[in-house]
Formats: C-alpha cells, structure tokens, sequence
C-alpha cells in the first residue's frame, strides 16, 4: 500500500512540472516566453517528462544570453559544463554549475534552460541577468584627505559592479576607518540610483555621518599597589582620560591602541620588577552621563617583586665574562626588569650584541634564560651563540639616479672582503646622508646574511632628492630696486664641462658644489661670488679642494644729496616730510650718484681639507688661504677714507662632527676650534704705530682672531624626534699692536645674524635672537664705531618635526638664549650676558634651502639704555642662527 501511494505522489510531481523546469529547484528549466524569438520561429521548446529514474544526456551545445560584459566561454568555463559532457537531468552537475555564478555575487539572477533534445544530446541556455556596473561614485561627510583615502580602501571604484560584497566590504571598512579614528558611533548609508545616461549602471551616494568621537570618561584601576593610578594612566599612550597629566594627550578611545596599552601596562610592571603582573579583566562600558564617552575598568593582579640574584654567561669566548657583566650594566640585587635587560643585550647603542656584530659576528645570539626563581630572586643564565664571523660579499646600491655610482661607494665604510661591522654600517648611513643627495629618512640597508657560506649580501636602497637651490629676491630701500640671484648646484662635475650629455642646467654626476651668486641695487651696489668644492680631490681620500672669489662695489652719494638728505633728518617735522613730499630727497638720491665716492673689495681664497684618523676619523683639518684688497676713495664712513687695506690671511680649522643629518639632526655633536691669522706686519715694520695716520697703519691689516664653538643633540624620545640642541660660541679678535688695533673682521651681535647695508668692514655678524640687529654691538673709544672685539653665546633649543618628506622638512622649535659682546677683553664679564627666550619654526626646501622665522623676547636692557628689548621678530635665509 505505502509503494502504490509514493508511486501516485511522483507521477502527480511529474506532471505538475513536465512543462518546466527552474534551476533553483535543482533542474534544467524549459519556457516558451523565455526562449529568444528567433529560436522559436526556428523550434519548439522541448517538452521534458520526468519520471522516477533520471536521464543521462550528453551536452551537444551550450549558449550564453545576457552578459555582454564577459567572453561566452569564459562564462561557460566557469560553469564547469562542457560540450560532450555527460549529465543527469536532473543531477548535481547543473547544481554545482548554477552555485559557482550564485557564488560570485555579480548576477542578480541565473537560469540554465534546455534549449532543444534529440535522442540523447540536449542542448543548453545559460541564462545570466548581471548586477550593474557604477558611474559615478560621490561621498558626503568626508574630509578631503578621508575621501581620498575611501576611494581607494572602500571597493566601490567607477566602472566597476556593484554587489552585495562589494557594498558590504565597503560599509565594513569605512566603519573601522573611523573607528581608528575614535569615532566608533560612525553610521554608513550607501544609496544605488540608477542613471539615466548609462543604461545598466548606477549611481553610488556613500554617505558617512561621522558622529561626535568616542573619547574616555574615566579609567577606574583596581587591584594595584605598586604603581599609583598615575603611573598605571600614564604609561598607557593613547588611552588617556581628563586627568591634568593628560593635558596635551589624546582622549579618544580606539580599541586596537587600547590593547596595545594594556601591554604597555604589563611592560610597566614588569620594569618594576613584577614579572608575574597581568590583567585580571577589563571592560569598555558607555559612559551613563554622556554616551559619547567610554568609561574603562581595569584590574591588575600584580604579583610580587623579583631581583636578580646572578648573571652567568655561558658559550662565549671571545669575551671574557668580567668585560660582558660591565657592558650589560645589571648586578645582582638589581630590580628585575626585563625591558632593560633586553635593551642591555640587544639594542642599546652600546649593547652586548654590538661588542659581537662590530666584530663581524653577524650570526651572533644572545638568550636570557631564568634558570632558577627561589622566593623573590632570579638566576639568569646567558646563553651565548657566537657563531662564526660573516664577510661582506656583495654591496648593492638601489635607487641613485643622481650621481655617478663611484661617487656614492666612496662614501660607504663596508666594503666587499671585510667583516661585517654593525657599525661600519650605521657610519655609512651617516656619510650617505651627509652628501644631501638622498631622502635621509629613508636611508635603510637591507642586510642578507647567507649562514651556509658565512657571507653577508648588503643592499643600501635610495631614494634621490634634489639638493640644488636657487635664490631670488627683490627689494625696496633708500636708494631704489635691490634685487639678487644665486644659484648652488651641489652635484657638479668640472670634469664633465665637454661632456654634452652629463649637462642638466651645468655638467652634474661628480657631487662637487658650484655656486654663484648676483646680488644689485644698480648703480649704487654690486656684489658677484663664485665659489667651487670638490669633496673628493683626486677621488681616493676624502681630502676636500675649494675655492672662491668675490667682488663688491658700492657707489657714494654726490655732497648735495648727503646735505639734502641730512637736512630732511633735521627738519623731521617738516611739512615736505609728512606731506609725502620726500619723494623729492629719493628721486634726488637716483640722480646724485657719485661714482667718484666708493668702495671696492675684490677677494679669493683657496683651501684645502683633510679627514684625520686620529684621535677618530670624525676629525678634520681645514687650512685656507685668503686675500682682500679694499680700495676706497673719498669714502667717509670708514677709517680709511682713501687708499687701499690688504688683508692677507691664513685661516686653521680644527672640526670634529658625528651629527646624523645636516637638516633635521638628531643626535651627534660638533665642535670647531678655528685660528684666523695675518702676518705680524707691525712687529715687521718697525715702524711708530702710534704716529701713523690711518691710511697706513691699515694698509696691511693684521689680527689673530679665534674661534671655539660646540653643538650637541641629544634626542629626548625612543623615535628621536624630539630633540634638545644645546650650543655654546666664542669668539675673539686679537691684535699684535695695540696702535694697529684691527677695524676689520669685528663682530656686531645681535637679531637675525644676516649681513645687511655695510659700508666695508667685514664684519662677522653674530645672531641672538631676542635683539634687534646689530644692538649690542659695543662703542669702541679708539675707534669711534661700534665695534665688537670678543663675544660669546649659549643656546638651549628643544625641537620637534612637523614633517620630514623629501620635498619639505618642517620642525618647530623653543630656544633660552643668552649673550654678550665687548670692544676689549678687559671689560669681559662671562656673567654679563643679554638673555631672551622664544619659539620658530623651520622649514627647508631642496630648492631654496633653509627658510624660517623667530620670534623672541629679550629680557634684558640694550647697551647703552634703559630700555628692554623686548619683542622681536627674526627672518631666516640660507642659515641656522
């Protein structure tokens, strides 16, 4: 009874669906208003009857309808199904064939049909209805830079199809992006519209409402005794609440920097010796008062406190123990904390492993290991893999498409055949970012070491930036227009001047530095420098040529124009000055220049530098050899009003500099201990000084002038970028006769440090900021001018980056200054000095070098007043002060 019931259940099954059948339902479909037009003229659907038992028919065709954007036989590829394939009707084949379209989300809806059978061949229709491709994609909400960033990380991309996956993926995304952010209550509408123009695409609308950020309410700590809540809040980073320490931190809350906070607070405990401290159970609950806060609750379980009992060193001998227990700096009794000790073995400057990899034991290993824990103290054993020393094989450069290859290898201290030394390494880093050719910030050696064959392969990868700079600027004085140009091009190659095709503007690729510079106000001044270096002379040491030569005229002013002009000074409340009407004294100043009355330096030196190796190859010796001629007529402003003045003069250097980077420097130091001298000529002459005029007892300038300064950068964070500079300076000019007591080489102290209108003394400009230029420049008695004979200046200088991208390096800064200058040495005081305090901020370009501005407060009276200095604005060009 119950097999004639199931058989009169699927005889009435099969003829409820012998018309057709749908391919959700696990079946080949046939309808006559779903076959094209034109098959139907040709054919009748076939008529297909199922009955208990399935058929087998063999594929003898197999068409694509409605996906114009893919080849048919990719699609039919893809199916799974082939002509000559044999399948069931119905069977799995079909099945699997319809879930792999289901499967990729770009139809909205598949049928597969029988198209016609004879015998045992049937042949098919894939039927595809494809979801629409977006025309157009518009975000509201965003920022700029977050849109941006959307556009790339969110899927939905113009010419693309838009799928359920796709707009999924897409709200998924955008909301961990602003979870990141600290906007957790981020809400996301993406809208479809279909367009009008573009039949078969849409229009895509993602809208983001960001919401306020979710920041933290409070943070309640329980379970701690060792470390006050304090301490516990600020050793987490980012997860800050309104606490006064946490006054210029960030209150949001983001859950991935909030676990990593949690570490941050087990690392703390740990650096008190509480190995065993660790996090009960925390929770993020909404703040009750205001649900755009969080409230965190932590509990701590800290454990107890350890020391270390002993250090032994097992496995090592190339050191002895007694030199690895000083370098690693932990004796017994010491506070258990591992993050020193790891620090002490491995990164640390001067760590354990540094001893090892100086030495070339690139495979050098070292691993703390706890061999007993009894009550509160620890043994430690270190245990020591020293492996076998790795030569360097092969030294690769990447990414220099600036100058020639030599020029950059020169600079490298590995060297193909040498040990590997970590510190070789990191000192030709400093040399590449010393050359200013290369992004310093991306300076970064990819080491690969081959233990097989004890080798090590070293690739330096670059990144080329342009160091040549160019000035231009215009100006409005008393006498008019004053405009200069100048041009530095830091990668020239005098050996290329014949060369055509090493020319890019001047003949490039050697690195050595060629300027020039123009500077005008027509008829009244001109000045033209040259200068040249070559850093590598002969190109096998590091012994720097360089020469420069310079000319300056400056025209005077006819008599009538000076009495003209002196009686507008005098007559300061004169109705021409305050009716505008001194136009008249400038148009008259264009007209009377007296070509009679000047000054003209001419100058040229030559030098000649060398890199010492003793007592470090951070040493360098510089000697140059210089000549001015200054030639004056009628010129009244200074001592000499006609004649000439030589100043024949040898210059000594002695540097030392191991600072990182020549822009943004972080660590290092400079010191430079300077001798500038002239022949005695006085002590020569035998002449009464004392009884000569001032034509000839300046004819032959003579001084000893010295110069001692010293510059260290420590930086104050683990990322280096905040950093202290710290800065000291004297200076002093001598003389060998007190009768031939030097006008020239003085100092003026005081504002920005950037020459402006001399009248010829060469006089050494020295900033402070906080002053106004050249305001504490002492009255010299003998000589009835301003002039400064000794100075000396300490600086403090906190700085920290904004950005340091290859095309702009920014930094802000804070500075306490502080300093003086005097006419003689007698009236020295090294506790007299003016003070000032401010911020600035920094900014170099590639193009046109070190820009920037100060401002300061001097706290101190100027020279000669009882007026304090106070505000102060200061302009930076080409030069740090």
């Amino acid at each position: 009874m119950e097999k004639r019931v199931n058989r009169f259940i699927n005889i009435l099954f099969a003829s409820l669906l012998s018309v057709s059948l749908w391919a959700q339902s696990d079946s080949i479909a046939v309808e006559q208003d779903s076959v094209p037009q034109s098959v139907v003229a040709q054919e009748k659907a076939p008529q297909i009857e199922y009955g208990l038992t399935r058929k087998t028919y063999e594929i003898a065709g197999i068409e694509v309808q409605g996906a114009d954007s893919y080849e048919d036989f990719v699609l039919i590829g893809f199916s799974g199904l082939a002509v000559g394939d044999k399948i069931e009707v119905p069977g799995a084949q079909i099945t699997k064939a319809l879930k792999r379209f289901w499967k990729q989300g770009l139809f909205s809806n598949v049928k597969i049909k029988a198209k016609k059978i004879e015998g045992t061949k049937i042949w098919l229709i894939i039927e595809l209805e494809q979801r629409p491709r977006i025309s157009e994609v518009r975000f509201e909400g965003l920022k700029k830079s977050e849109r941006e960033d959307l556009e790339i990380k969110s899927g939905i991309r113009q010419g693309s199809q838009m799928t359920p996956n796709v707009e999924d993926h897409a709200q998924t995304v955008i909301k961990k992006y602003f979870a990141e952010k600290g906007f957790h209550n981020a809400e996301v509408h993406i809208v479809q519209q279909p367009d009008p123009d573009h039949p078969g695409y849409v229009r895509v609308l993602v809208a983001v409402d960001k919401k306020v950020k979710t920041k933290v309410g409070k943070i309640y700590i329980t379970g701690n005794h060792a470390l006050t809540d304090r301490q516990i809040n600020k050793a987490m980073k980012k997860t800050n609440d309104n606490d006064i320490v946490n006054l210029f931190r960030t209150k949001k809350f983001v859950t991935s920097e909030y676990e990593k906070d949690k570490q941050a607070v087990i690392e703390k405990y740990n650096e008190h010796g509480y190995r065993d401290a660790y996090i009960v159970a925390d929770s993020v609950v909404p703040n009750p008062e205001n649900p755009d806060r969080v409230d965190v609750y932590i509990t701590v379980s800290e454990g107890d406190k350890y020391y270390v009992r002993s250090v032994k060193w097992v496995g090592n001998t190339l050191y002895p123990y007694e030199l690895l227990d000083a370098t690693l700096g932990v004796k017994p009794g010491d506070v258990y904390n591992l993050k020193t000790l790891n620090e002490r073995l491995q990164t640390d400057d001067d760590a354990v492993s540094k001893l090892y990899t100086d030495r070339g034991y690139l495979f050098f290993n070292v691993e703390p290991v706890e061999v007993n824990v009894e009550n509160d103290s620890i043994d430690f054993e270190m245990r020591i893999y020293e492996g076998k020393p790795a030569t360097i094989n092969e030294i690769n450069i990447v990414g220099n498409t600036r100058v020639y290859e030599h020029v950059v290898r020169r600079e490298l201290y590995t060297k193909p055949g040498q040990l590997y030394s970590q510190s070789d390494i990191m000192r030709s880093l400093r040399e590449l970012a010393q050359m200013g050719h290369f992004d310093q910030e991306k300076l970064v050696p990819d080491i690969q070491p081959n233990p097989e064959d004890g080798t090590v392969d070293i690739t330096y990868q670059l990144e080329t930036k342009s160091s040549d700079q160019v000035e231009f600027s215009l100006g409005w004085g008393a006498t008019g227009i004053t405009g200069s140009i100048g041009f530095k091009f830091t990668n020239f190659a005098i050996q290329n001047l014949f060369n055509k095709k090493a020319y890019r503007i001047v003949p490039q690729g050697e690195g050595q530095t060629f300027a020039v510079n123009l500077r005008t106000n027509g008829i009244y001044s001109t000045s033209v420098s040259l200068s040249f270096l070559e850093p590598w002379l002969g190109g096998k040491r590091p012994n720097q040529l360089s020469a420069s030569f310079f000319f300056y005229n400056q025209t005077g002013w006819s008599s009538r124009y000076q009495k003209a002009y002196q009686n507008l000074y005098n007559t300061y409340s004169n109705y021409y000055y305050y009716s505008g009407n001194s136009n008249y004294y400038q148009q008259l100043a264009e007209a009377e220049a007296d070509k009679d009355k000047f000054i003209r330096q001419f100058g040229a030196a030559i030098g000649y530098g060398k890199r010492l190796r003793w007592p470090d190859d951070y040493f360098s010796f510089y000697v140059e050899l210089g000549y001015t001629l200054f030639w004056m007529k009628d010129w009244p402003y200074l001592l000499i009003t006609n004649g000439m003045a030589h100043n024949l003069a040898l210059n000594l250097q002695l540097s030392r500099s191991s600072i990182d980077n020549p822009i943004y420097t972080r660590r290092g130091s400079q010191f430079i201990i300077g001798l500038k001298i002239t022949p005695p000529w006085s002590l020569m002459s035998g002449k009464n000084y004392a009884e000569l005029p001032a034509s000839e007892r300046y004819h032959l300038i003579e001084y000893h002038k010295w110069k001692l300064s010293g510059k260290v950068f420590t930086p104050l964070t683990r990322d280096g970028k905040l950093v202290l500079m710290t800065r000291a300076e004297f200076g002093y000019l001598g003389h060998f006769n007190q009768y031939a007591k030097s006008p020239f080489e003085t100092y003026s102290m005081g504002g920005d440090g950037m020459a402006g209108y001399s009248s010829g003394y060469s006089t050494e400009y020295v900033a402070l900021r906080g002053y106004s230029s050249g305001s504490l420049t002492p009255y010299d008695i003998n000589n009835g001018r301003n002039l400064g004979y000794l100075y000396n200046k300490f600086t403090m200088e906190l700085r920290y980056p904004i950005t340091l991208e290859q095309n702009a390096t920014i930094w802000v800064l804070g500075f306490l200054e502080a300093g003086n200058c005097f006419s003689d040495i007698t009236y020295y005081n090294p506790f007299d000095l003016k003070r000032s305090a401010g911020v600035g901020v920094r900014i170099f370009l590639p193009m046109f070098g070190l820009l920037g501005v100060d401002w300061g407060w001097g706290f101190d009276q100027i020279n000669g007043s009882k007026q304090y200095s106070g505000s102060q604005f200061h302009f930076v060009l080409g030069q740090d002060l």
